[in-house]
């Protein structure tokens, strides 16, 4: 009987899915999958990619769990592709790759000024406060007022880190440097703009309700947004988590701090609505001084045009949180417009001719972009996969296709890679620190510390 030797590049939800569902799927032969990882620690985004207080997220790490821990999928953490595998290496291996490796850089915001000192990308912002190892330990918090550009869940989540106290992330699994660095703080105003309307935001019902549910934050949502046109209307009256959205800042409206009549609280939390940025204004040191938009009004179907209204507000630091970019991997196709690997259906593209590249596939955000939940990336997954079944004829004929052969070439190359028991030494090394001290676990950060912990060193 055949086997497949497939390696999957990225231990995300999209690389560990993949693999789950190829190993259940029908077929007539035989399958034998390694995962490949950059980062000591298995799970991707959901563990450097999610807010360290939803833990109602952070729940899809117990499904991905059972699914390496059934033993049939070996890990190798701490590998870079292009540095110690290569393309060509997995050709001699394996009969096929797929490529996992999500969107994890923040995309581009064309206004003047984005890169001025104290602008900073979500994406960066969202990795130090999960502790990720690449990223510097320090964070610079000594902005008063903060602008917050995007309408999405991730702008929520850095909006809601930003204004949250420190002392109240404690329960949760926050590294103590970023601990430290949160409780010194100088934040007390955080200015969420977006584009377009309150009906037409991207964010979901319960990411914006936690907001609300902040200690010593108080919600300010101005009046002139709330002007509904008929097309917002339309979508409240027929869409569900619209109508709840509009039910939440309706709330918010008669409160006190609405409109910032002067609430209570010692940092506010500021929705701004209809506001297209312009640009990032720099004092005479070349740092953040104030944030520029143009006030725009519904169009009549479901979208903004300019007012002509320039508005200006004085700020310290400002966050993009306009989406996350796929980054280009060694020997690869890849689509620079739209930080996608080229494909059809997961099948691998020539990006100069549209050609089939065999052997090579994709599956979640580095196949379709960085839209769509947990959901999205199972089917995106069954799909790759039936093409791998179906193209067995087209398959790479590997010369040394063993399973002793990839840790062999790691230890020749020095590699210090990490696997699945050493994931659950750091795992339960982790719980350890967090138990002293009443928590669900403390991260460790430093890389090295963490390959040490996983290899038992």
């Amino acid at each position: 009987m055949t086997k497949l030797r497939l390696a999957i590049i990225g231990a995300g939800p999209a690389g560990i899915y993949a693999a789950d569902i190829l190993l259940k799927a029908e077929r007539k032969f035989g399958v034998s999958i390694d995962l490949f990882e950059q980062l000591p620690a298995p799970y991707g985004l959901v563990r450097y990619g999610v807010a360290p207080d939803h833990p109602r997220i952070k729940g899809i790490i117990t499904a991905l769990r059972e699914v390496l821990d059934r033993g049939d999928i070996r890990l190798f953490g701490n590998v870079r592709f292009g540095e110690d595998i290569t393309l060509e290496d997995l050709k001699q291996h394996y009969n096929a790759v797929i490529f996992a490796t999500g969107a994890i850089r923040d995309a581009g915001l064309d206004i003047p000024g984005i890169d001025t000192i104290g602008s900073y990308g979500a994406a960066d912002f969202v990795s130090w406060f999960d502790g990720h190892p690449d990223v510097p330990r320090e964070w610079p918090l000594d902005a008063a007022s903060v602008a917050v550009i995007g309408n999405g869940n991730v702008a929520l989540d850095v909006s809601r880190m930003l204004a949250k106290h420190a002392d109240d992330l404690l329960a949760t699994e926050l590294p103590d440097n970023v601990y430290r660095g949160l409780a010194a703080s100088a934040v007390t105003d955080v200015h969420v703009f977006g584009r377009r309307g309150p009906a037409q935001v991207k964010f979901t019902p319960l990411e914006l309700r936690e907001l609300g549910e902040l200690r010593d934050v108080d919600m300010v949502v101005y009046d002139e947004d709330f002007d509904y046109d008929d097309a917002s209307k339309a979508a409240i009256a027929s869409n569900k988590q619209v109508l709840v959205i509009d039910r939440v800042l309706q709330s918010w409206r008669r409160r006190p701090s609405a409109n910032n009549a002067g609430g209570a609280a010692s940092r506010r939390l500021h929705l701004h609505f209809f506001a297209k940025p312009l640009g990032v204004i720099a004092d005479d040191d070349g740092k953040v001084s104030s944030f520029r938009w143009e006030r725009t009004r519904p169009d009549g179907e479901g979208g903004v045009i300019g007012t002509g209204e320039i508005r200006e507000l004085p700020i310290q630091a400002i966050y993009r949180a306009v989406g996350y970019f796929g980054s280009p991997l060694p020997g690869v196709p890849f689509d620079k417009r739209h930080g996608v690997i080229p494909n059809h259906e997961g099948q691998v593209l020539r990006r100069d001719s549209n050609d089939r590249v065999p052997g090579a596939y994709a599956t979640g955000w580095i196949k379709r972009g960085p839209v769509g939940l947990i959901g999205h990336t199972k089917s995106d997954a069954m799909e790759t996969v039936r093409h791998i079944i179906n193209d067995q004829g087209s398959w790479w004929q590997p010369a040394d296709p063993s399973e002793e052969a990839i840790p062999a070439l790691l230890a020749e190359r020095g590699v210090r890679w990490t696997d699945l028991e050493g994931w659950h030494r750091l795992d339960e090394h982790e719980a350890r620190l967090g138990a002293r001290h009443g928590r669900a676990r403390i991260k460790v950060v430093p890389r090295d510390e963490m390959v040490d912990i996983s290899r038992g060193e």
